[in-house]
C-alpha cells in the first residue's frame, strides 16, 4: 500500500526532463509572442521617421500626416492580424506534425521576419517591416495556442495548472524584455531599432536547435498516431522511471470515450450539444481577457503617468517597472493555480480588474481638480496590471486543454486563439475612438465587460483543479445534459470511473 502511495505521489514529480521541455517551448515561442507585442512600442516615432525618410527618397515627397498614421496603423495591426491568421492555421498543423513538430515549424514565422526586420533599414524598405509583423503575428498565433496544448499534454494531472500558466509567465518576460531593450539609452535609438526588432528570431533558433530532442505529445502518439510503445517511451523520459501503465490505461480510456467522435472539426465542434457548455466558455473567457481592457491599460498608462508628474525622460522605466510587476504576479499565479484553483484566480482577478476600471474612472474625471488624484490613477494601473496577471491572462489558454478531450482539443484551440486575435485586433483599433468620444469614461465600457465576464465565471466555469480530462468532461456531460461524453458513444457507461487520486 505504502509502495503505492509512493508511487502516486511520484507521478507527479517535476522532472529535469518536463522542466527543460516545458521552458524550451515556452521560451523559443511564448517568450516571441510578448516581444513582439511591446518591440514597436518604443521605437515608433523612430521607425515612423524611418517610413517618411524611406519614401522621400524614392519620390522626393514626405508623407502627409494622415497616410503615415494609417501606415503606422496597420504596421502595429498586422501582428494581431496575423495572430488570427496562425489560429486557423492551429488545428492542421498539430494534427499533421504532432505538437512538438507544429512548433519546430513554427520557427520559420519568426525567424525570416528577424532577419527581414533586421535589414529593413539597410534594404530601406518599410514593406519588409509590415510583412514580417504579419509573419511574427503568424507565428504567435500557433504558438499562443499550440504551447499551452503541448504543455496540458506532456504534464501529471497535479502539475498541469502550474505548466500551464509558464507560456503566460514567458510572454510578460517577453514583454519586460522589449521594455528594457527599448530604452533610448539601448536600442530604442537611430542605429539601434533594427536589431531591437531582429532580436526576436534569437528565442526560435535556440528552440529549433533543442526541442527536437525533447519527446512528443505522448497523447498525440498514443490517440492520433496509434503508436503505443512511443507513447510510453515519452512518457518514460518525461516521468523518469519505467512503471507508466497506469497512465497509459487513462489516455486509451480517453480514445475509447472518443473512437465514435472521429475527428471534431470546428463546425462540428459548433453543433455537438455535449461541448455546448465548453464552447461557450471558452468564446467567453478569451472574449473577456481580451476585451477587458488589458491592451487599453498599457495603452493609456503613459499618459496617466505623466499626468501624475512623472517626468517624461523617466516614463520609460516606470512602464518597465509596470512590467516587472506584471512578470512577479504571473510567476506567483504558477504557485497557487494548484493551491487556489482555476475558477477562483479567475474570479479574483476579473474583480480585481472591474474594481480598477471603475475607481480609474472617477480618478481620471476628478484629476484636474483634486491633486492628489493621479496618484491614484497609478494605483489603478498597478492593480489592474496585477488582477489581469492572476486569472484573466494565464488561466483561459489552460482551461482549453482541460475542458476539451484529444479530438476536440485543436479546433477548440482554433475557436478560442480567433477569438482572442480579433477581440485584441478590435480593441487596437475601436480604442483610439472610444478614448476620443468617451475621454476618461472610456474604462466604463471595460468595466462592464469584466463585470459580465465574472458573472458568467461564477454561474457556469466549474474547478478543473487535479481533475483527469475524463472526469472534468463528465462534468460538462451533466451541464449539456447529454447521455455521456459522446451521446454517439453509449458503450463508454460500461468503462469503470477513472480515480482521482495521485
Amino acid at each position: 500500500m505504502e509502495q503505492q502511495d509512493q508511487s502516486m505521489k511520484e507521478e507527479g514529480r517535476l522532472t529535469l526532463v518536463l522542466a527543460l521541455a516545458t521552458l524550451i517551448a515556452a521560451f523559443g515561442s511564448s517568450f516571441q509572442y510578448g516581444y513582439n507585442v511591446a518591440a514597436v512600442n518604443s521605437p515608433a516615432l523612430l521607425m515612423q521617421q524611418f517610413y517618411n525618410e524611406t519614401y522621400y527618397s524614392r519620390t522626393g515627397e514626405f508623407i502627409e500626416d494622415f497616410p503615415l498614421t494609417l501606415l503606422w496603423s496597420v504596421t502595429v495591426s498586422m501582428f494581431p492580424f496575423g495572430g488570427f491568421i496562425g489560429s486557423l492555421l492551429v488545428g492542421p498543423l498539430v494534427n499533421k506534425f504532432g505538437r512538438k513538430g507544429a512548433l519546430l515549424f513554427n520557427n520559420i514565422f519568426s525567424i525570416v521576419p528577424a532577419i527581414l526586420m533586421g535589414c529593413s533599414k539597410v534594404a530601406k524598405s518599410f514593406e519588409l517591416i509590415i510583412i514580417s509583423r504579419l509573419l511574427v503575428g503568424i507565428c504567435a498565433g500557433l504558438s499562443s495556442n499550440v504551447v499551452p496544448m503541448y504543455l496540458g499534454e506532456l504534464a501529471p494531472k497535479n502539475l498541469r495548472g502550474a505548466l500551464g500558466v509558464v507560456p503566460q509567465l514567458f510572454i510578460t518576460v517577453g514583454i519586460l524584455v522589449a521594455q528594457i531593450f527599448g530604452l533610448r539609452n539601448l536600442l530604442a535609438n537611430v542605429d539601434g531599432w533594427p536589431i531591437l526588432l531582429g532580436l526576436t528570431g534569437v528565442p526560435a533558433a535556440l528552440q529549433l536547435l533543442l526541442l527536437p530532442f525533447f519527446p512528443e505529445s505522448p497523447r498525440y502518439l498514443l490517440i492520433q498516431k496509434k503508436d503505443e510503445e512511443a507513447a510510453k517511451k515519452a512518457l518514460q523520459t518525461l516521468r523518469g522511471w519505467d512503471s507508466v501503465d497506469r497512465e497509459v490505461a487513462e489516455i486509451r480510456q480517453e480514445d475509447e470515450a472518443e473512437k465514435a467522435a472521429g475527428f471534431i472539426s470546428v463546425l462540428k465542434l459548433f453543433r455537438m450539444r455535449s461541448l455546448r457548455w465548453q464552447l461557450l466558455s471558452v468564446i467567453v473567457l478569451m472574449a473577456g481577457q481580451q476585451l477587458s481592457g488589458v491592451n487599453a491599460i498599457y495603452y493609456y498608462a503613459d499618459q496617466i503617468y505623466l499626468s501624475a508628474g512623472v517626468q517624461e525622460d523617466h516614463v520609460q522605466y516606470v512602464t518597465a517597472g509596470t512590467g516587472a510587476v506584471n512578470v512577479v504576479m504571473t510567476i506567483c499565479a504558477v504557485f497557487v493555480v494548484e493551491l487556489l484553483g482555476r475558477r477562483l484566480l479567475l474570479l479574483l482577478g476579473f474583480s480585481i480588474c472591474l474594481t480598477a476600471c471603475c475607481v480609474l474612472t472617477a480618478a481620471l474625471a476628478l484629476q484636474d481638480t483634486v491633486s492628489w488624484m493621479p496618484y491614484v490613477s497609478i494605483v489603478c494601473v498597478i492593480a489592474y496590471v496585477i488582477g489581469h496577471a492572476l486569472g484573466p491572462s494565464p488561466i483561459p489558454a489552460l482551461l482549453i486543454t482541460e475542458i476539451f478531450l484529444q479530438s476536440s482539443r485543436p479546433s477548440a484551440f482554433m475557436v478560442g486563439g480567433s477569438v482572442h486575435w480579433l477581440s485584441n485586433f478590435t480593441v487596437g483599433l475601436i480604442f483610439p475612438f472610444i478614448q476620443e468620444g468617451l475621454g476618461p469614461y472610456s474604462f466604463i465600457v471595460f468595466a462592464v465587460i469584466c463585470l459580465l465576464t465574472t458573472i458568467y465565471i461564477f454561474l457556469i466555469v466549474p474547478e478543473t483543479k487535479a481533475k483527469t480530462f475524463i472526469e472534468i468532461n463528465q462534468i460538462f456531460t451533466k451541464m449539456n445534459k447529454v447521455s455521456e461524453v459522446h451521446p454517439e458513444k453509449e458503450e463508454l457507461k460500461e468503462l469503470p470511473p477513472v480515480t482521482s487520486e495521485q
